[in-house]
């Protein structure tokens, strides 16, 4: 394919410039005349160079777009569209300024397919690695309704909301995860350096060792003789996981498991909950059919089971059940959620119903997130009495046996 310059002219007898990729330049002028813009001239150019990027991480991948580039590129378009500012001038400014270099390619591409008559939610459409499918049906409606302005507010405060239920999440599993690791080093380090010493003591006792020493000691020995392949092993087993991770097959699996891990799990599935409630709320409210909305909320979801359950309820819909029976028959939602969705669908107010749901949901997590310490400190210290127990079995049982030997 080649690259062709082009001028034209909009219905408004605006001047356009710009770059297209195409076969031939009668390709170019088609897409200019679909676009409603009149081509002035088509010159076919050398490709351009593409633009070193910075990359993200030392391995030299790009940095994904995260949710503060999202929230940041809404709040700027917010302000800029209600400024009436035209879209592809106000793009292009966002390019020049971003300061995530995957979002400023994508926001430059998008540029290019504005000036060459595309919408704008096509043109974030041909990104969906950075430019998630509910913020491209959404900004599609606010063309539809001239009101992109009040899309680009209540995306941001979507992004915003979801950034901290995610929070909340990671900040409840800190502490447990932090504890768990340092028990793990602890273990190593102790079999490692402190058994080994006391290997010599034990051996000149001449006498039959406890059973918890002799573990001890048997453990001791094979990670100071193979703790090699077990770092090996380790290593394999960690790259193994994260390529599994990458599947489909292997993400399902973790995001249904996940969600039964005692204590955490609960947490996990109500935030999740949390935000396809704000998701499907801001859809249905702006316009969006049920059965489509169902689907862009539940391609929005981290969660590959939690997503299946969300297209099973548009499945339903669309064979001729109510939401509410729908829902049902997921097991996802308690019985107060589905009588308030039950309510929505008699009044016509599903979409005030779901906020509800959603406050109901973010309050809980709340809650939960604030008891998670207090119940899970009980099961840490279980689980450190039962290690200190153990090594103190195993390294001074035998010196107490020596000091009844000495006597």
């Amino acid at each position: 394919m080649g690259h062709f310059q082009y001028r034209a002219r909009n219905a408004e007898g605006q001047l356009l410039q710009g770059q297209i990729e195409a076969l031939t330049a009668d390709a170019v002028a088609g897409q200019l005349q679909a676009g409603g813009t009149m081509p002035l001239s088509i010159t076919e150019v050398a490709a351009p160079l593409k633009k070193s990027v910075k990359k993200g991480n030392f391995f030299g991948a790009a940095p994904s777009v995260g949710r503060d580039d999202l929230i940041l590129f809404c709040r700027q378009m917010f302000t800029l569209s209600k400024a009436g500012v035209p879209l592809a001038r106000a793009i292009r400014g966002l390019v020049e300024t971003s300061r995530n270099p995957t979002m400023g390619e994508a926001l430059g591409n998008v540029v290019d397919s504005l000036e060459a008559g595309q919408n704008l939610s096509g043109a974030f459409s041909a990104h969906p690695k950075v430019f998630p499918a509910l913020l491209c049906r959404l900004v599609q409606v606010g063309e539809n309704t001239g009101k992109l302005d009040e899309v680009f507010q209540e995306l941001a405060t979507f992004f915003e909301h979801e950034k901290e239920t995610v929070n909340r999440v990671k900040q409840a599993l800190r502490y447990p995860t932090f504890v768990l690791i340092a028990i793990v080093f602890a273990v190593i380090f102790i079999s490692l350096f402190v058994i080994p010493a006391f290997q010599k003591v034990f051996a000149s006792l001449g006498a039959e060792l406890p059973l918890a020493t002799r573990i001890l000691l048997g453990l001791s020995s094979f990670m100071l003789h193979y703790w090699p392949l077990l770092l090996v092993l380790s290593i394999l087993v960690f790259i193994s996981l994260k390529r599994l991770l990458k599947t489909t097959a292997g993400r399902y699996a973790w995001d249904r498991y996940k969600l039964k891990i005692p204590l955490v799990g609960d947490i996990i599935l109500r935030a999740t909950l949390v935000r396809f409630s704000r998701a499907f709320n801001m859809s249905y409210g702006a316009g969006v059919p049920m059965t489509q909305a169902l689907s862009f909320t539940a391609r929005a979801l981290d969660n590959l089971f939690v997503g299946e359950k969300i297209e099973l309820i548009r499945n339903g819909i669309e064979r001729g059940d109510t939401l509410t029976r729908s829902a049902t028959q997921t097991g996802l939602f308690t019985p107060l959620v589905l009588q308030m969705l039950a309510v929505g669908e008699e009044t016509g107010s599903v979409d005030t119903m779901l906020e509800d749901v959603a406050d109901f949901y973010a309050r809980e997590v709340e809650y939960d997130i604030k008891n998670l310490s207090s119940a899970i400190e009980p099961i840490m210290i279980i689980i450190i009495g039962c290690m200190v127990l153990v090594l103190a079995l195993g390294v001074f049982l035998p010196m107490w046996n020596l000091s009844a030997v000495v006597k």
